[in-house]
């Protein structure tokens, strides 16, 4: 086996940068993970631009990457465009992996830069309304919308104001697991409140003002049993990550005691399951699939950093991923299994509730946090000791899950 690991990686601040560009941002981030590498750009074999703002909101619908990389020091190397939703950015940096086992070079890059926040809001979130099937749309919200039967919302728990359709897509996937497994709106605002209590102590997160359980359920209503802060904001910022072989780490003279390695990593894509197959969900094939990559399992695992659109989605991939019996995600976030300090800390960052979620930066930010964790270089959210690390991102939705989804796991030799 070739071990691959991660010799540099960075990240801009997440949040609304209306003055910056989106080259602006990526440079920043590039730049970042060169120092962070200690090797110029000159180093890099091959280049992967994981992005999806710079076709419909930015104007650049062809080679965006090429684009951005000859305005921040990149020239000449194979690049290559990937969009896989909001699971681009991890998905850019398996793709730098698999060439990197592949033999193709040495150093390879994965970058996620997006400019969501625009003067014409809709076309932001006219993003969301492409992550599935548009030859469907009624049909599948439809479907979809018939998973929240039999709960109620009650008077009040609807915003006013418009917000994306996937957010009343994640209302009924709450409204499932709370009919199913007996999940509570408060157990799910005590993951809000968490995410948004890390972020207090996380310098690159958007949101960064902490919230109690009783906050969280007083706030604004999105839709029942979402309130705003159980959701992820509409988010500027890039990320970057370079790994490398052995032969990569020897040639940039990488300091070896700050390297992490990259023990499995896995891409799925969704699959025709029925809601009654959860053993069948696409985040559990992956977990299970990157487990046996890396010779470890969930109790291996010291800290994770999941994809929390919503508040909902920390329990359910909690599950997914092994750390808690299908069903028990939410009384652990209730009883502070998931809080720094806790058995299992989950999105010690702030989770994309509070850190943000620029779309193909996210994976990347994912990878970062964690990556500073098996470092010991977390400052005052670190989880002490910790060695394994399994990070979950996805993307789009087809069916009844993901379109596309990741799972990394990282480990400090």
């Amino acid at each position: 086996m070739t071990n691959i690991y991660i010799a540099g990686i960075a990240m801009t601040v997440f949040g609304r940068h209306l003055e910056r560009s989106i080259d602006d941002l990526a440079g920043e981030a590039l730049r970042g993970a060169l120092q962070d590498a200690g090797c110029s750009a000159d180093a890099i074999g091959t280049a992967y631009y994981a992005g999806m703002t710079n076709g419909p909101l930015q104007g650049q619908i062809g080679i965006p990457g090429q684009v951005v990389f000859s305005k921040i020091g990149l020239e000449g190397i194979p690049m290559f465009n990937v969009e896989n939703a909001c699971a681009s950015g991890s998905t850019a940096a398996h793709l730098a992996i698999q060439s990197l086992k592949a033999g193709v070079c040495d150093v390879a890059l994965a970058i996620g830069a997006e400019k969501m926040n625009v003067p014409d809001k809709a076309k932001a979130f006219a993003l969301f309304e492409g992550g599935w099937d548009v030859s469907r749309v009624e049909e599948n919200f439809a479907s979809l919308m018939k998973l929240g039967e039999g709960i109620e919302p009650p008077p009040g728990s609807e915003s006013e104001l418009p917000y994306s359709r996937f957010m009343s897509v994640y209302a009924a996937l709450c409204r499932y697991h709370m009919k199913t497994y007996g999940t509570t709106q408060r157990q799910i605002a005590a993951v809000s409140a968490k995410n948004h209590g890390h972020s207090v102590h996380n310098p690159y997160s958007q949101f960064r003002k902490p919230f109690t359980i009783d906050e969280v359920l007083a706030a604004a209503p999105i839709t029942y049993p979402i309130t705003l802060p159980m959701c992820a904001p509409i988010s500027d910022g890039a990320a970057a990550v370079i790994l490398c072989t052995e032969a990569g780490l020897r040639r940039i003279g990488a300091d070896r005691k700050r390297c992490v390695r990259v023990a499995a990593s896995v891409i799925r894509s969704f699959t025709h399951r029925g809601i009654d197959e959860p053993e069948k969900n696409i985040g559990r094939l992956a977990a299970l699939q990157a487990y046996e990559q890396a010779g470890l399992g969930p109790q291996d695992m010291h800290v994770a950093e999941v994809h929390d659109a919503s508040a909902m989605g920390e329990i359910v991939q909690a599950e997914n991923l092994g750390l808690v019996p299908r069903g028990q995600g939410g009384p652990a976030a209730e009883r502070g299994d998931f809080t720094i300090g806790g058995r299992i800390p989950i999105n010690t960052s702030g989770g994309l509730e509070s850190k943000g979620h620029p779309l193909g930066a996210t994976g990347i930010g994912q990878l970062y946090e964690l990556t500073m964790q098996l470092r010991g270089e977390a400052g005052s959210r670190q989880v002490p000791g910790a060695r394994h690390a399994i990070q979950e991102n996805g993307g789009g939705f087809l069916g009844i899950e993901e379109g596309a989804l990741a799972v990394h796991i990282l480990s400090r030799n």
